[in-house]
């Protein structure tokens, strides 16, 4: 593998006319500047449809697109509306207030769909293309339509004849088909959108890198439409559901809630809900960042009635079994996988069985005896990620004693820099780890108001970080590109 260096910038978190960063032009900026100083990967976070607390990790789809992200500036100059029309929405804020940004955003929506009618045949064959390599598409639309017309509330709260309208289609959803059409419209352009930023991305040298959550959300289209493939009881409500036990996240563990998976149902299909959503990330992005890897060996399940994660045990995964159908079906496909925290070897083995490259987060590592242990080349090394507080945040919690010894360390590696995060990028980059990430929040050097999210709790502020501008981040993106370039990741 190639060295390399990348930035994690989520989408949400750029700058924007409406709120919250979109596919517009900003996008086009960011890569154009990375791309001058060498940096070769883009990472984001999840783009599918954000269900409770705004977490891109309990979508109620793990296949459509949020159509939060749908620039509507974009859209005029698609012709589906008058750029004289388009006002501002929170244009300087350093947060994103979502509710605020949907509401803004729907009458724009509403209007461009009405003019796509209107001039269908403009787009007709670009459409019906899209439709049909959807697979999921239909019946996404008529799970969001038949949710927006309950007031949003989980599946299960459905009157029961919608609710079984994906076993029975007893259900006649004629009243609902203009709903269900602009549903679908909204999942063409948010991925014509996506699309034409990747492919500027590409030929500008960089790749993107999604993230690809390993559970689903139970009130998703996933679930409503694969029920057989989760612990489900008679009447769909999950049995057990999935987290983590205790650990340096937090004490009591982290319940997630998400329903657990069938495998040995999804064995017996060849696990095609698995393969689905493998293909179709793989088509719209260039690497995928598999998240939460050590479940394919061994998985947290807790009773469905726990209030906390202490009281769960370990589950054996589908492991090798997986993976074997998962290059049979999809050779050529790029993962990297998240496989941090207290793991049994046999995790380890199931990673480098593949040759798969895994992850190693300088934060986690802020002991001098372990920044100097030998690294493996085949590595991700971040300097946080998204679930972490900033390099400086971490840094104002540190006891002085602590504080005078790293700062010793990394200026016995030859490092002069002033600020921490600074000296942890020049150690990440130096170091052995095939490819080096680095947030945009440590490039800024924020505290802990730049975190993204904090583990273990729901709701704001988590995934609200967002910068009013780029003129800070790409004045420091010089200085990161001379140090991508002395550590030979060019």
């Amino acid at each position: 593998m190639k060295r390399q260096a990348g930035i994690l910038m989520p989408i949400s978190s750029l700058p924007s006319n409406q709120g919250i960063g979109d596919f517009g032009k900003h996008c086009y900026r960011i890569i154009d500047a990375m791309s001058k100083q060498h940096v070769h990967i883009w990472q984001i976070l999840p783009l599918n449809p954000m269900g409770y607390g705004n977490s891109p990790y309990q979508p109620f789809s793990s296949f459509a697109g949020d159509e939060i992200y749908i620039s509507v500036d974009t859209l005029a100059d698609y012709g589906l509306l008058k750029q004289s029309s388009i006002r501002n929405y929170n244009k300087f804020c350093e947060y994103v207030d979502y509710e605020g940004v949907r509401q803004f955003k729907l009458p724009y929506l509403k209007k461009a769909y009405k003019t796509f009618k209107k001039y269908y045949q403009e787009f007709e064959e670009e459409y019906q293309a899209f439709c049909d390599s959807a697979h999921w598409l239909y019946n996404y639309a008529v799970f969001i339509t038949l949710k927006k017309q309950n007031d949003m509330k989980n599946w299960l709260e459905w009157p029961m004849e919608q609710r079984n309208w994906i076993k029975d289609h007893a259900y006649s959803l004629k009243h609902l088909d203009d709903d269900i059409r602009y549903e679908m419209f909204l999942q063409f352009i948010f991925f014509k959108q996506w699309n034409d930023v990747k492919e500027y991305a590409n030929a500008h040298d960089i790749e993107i890198m999604g993230d690809m959550p390993f559970y689903v959300g139970f009130d998703s289209a996933d679930v409503w439409e694969n029920q057989q493939d989760f612990l489900l009881d008679g009447d769909a409500r999950p049995t057990v559901v999935a987290g983590v036990p205790p650990d340096y996240f937090s004490k009591t563990g982290q319940l997630w809630g998400n329903p657990i998976y069938n495998w040995r149902q999804m064995k017996k299909e060849n696990y095609d809900f698995w393969m689905k959503r493998l293909a179709w990330n793989d088509q719209y992005f260039d690497i995928i960042r598999l998240d939460h890897f050590r479940a394919f060996d061994t998985y947290w399940v807790i009773p469905a009635q726990s209030t906390t994660a202490i009281n769960g045990e370990w589950e054996l995964g589908p492991a090798y079994d997986f993976f074997d159908k998962m290059f049979e079906k999809l050779p050529t496909i790029r993962i990297v996988v998240e496989d941090l925290g207290e793991l049994r070897k046999q995790v380890g083995k199931l990673r480098d069985h593949y040759q798969l490259t895994g992850m190693n987060v300088a934060e986690f590592e802020m002991e001098v005896k372990l920044l100097k242990r030998p690294r493996k080349e085949n590595v991700i090394l971040y300097s946080t990620t998204h679930d972490n507080d900033t390099l400086e945040g971490y840094y104002l919690d540190l006891e002085a004693n602590k504080k005078i010894a790293l700062r010793r360390f990394f200026h016995n590696c030859g490092y002069d820099n002033r600020t921490f995060h600074e000296l942890v990028i020049r150690y990440c980059m130096d170091s052995k780890a095939d490819i080096t990430i680095i947030p945009a929040w440590d490039i800024l050097g924020l505290k802990k108001e730049g975190r993204m999210n904090t583990p273990g709790t729901i709701g704001s502020p988590n995934w609200e970080w967002k910068v009013k501008n780029l003129k800070e981040f790409y004045a420091l993106l010089p200085q990161i590109g001379e140090w991508i370039t002395a550590s030979n990741r060019t």
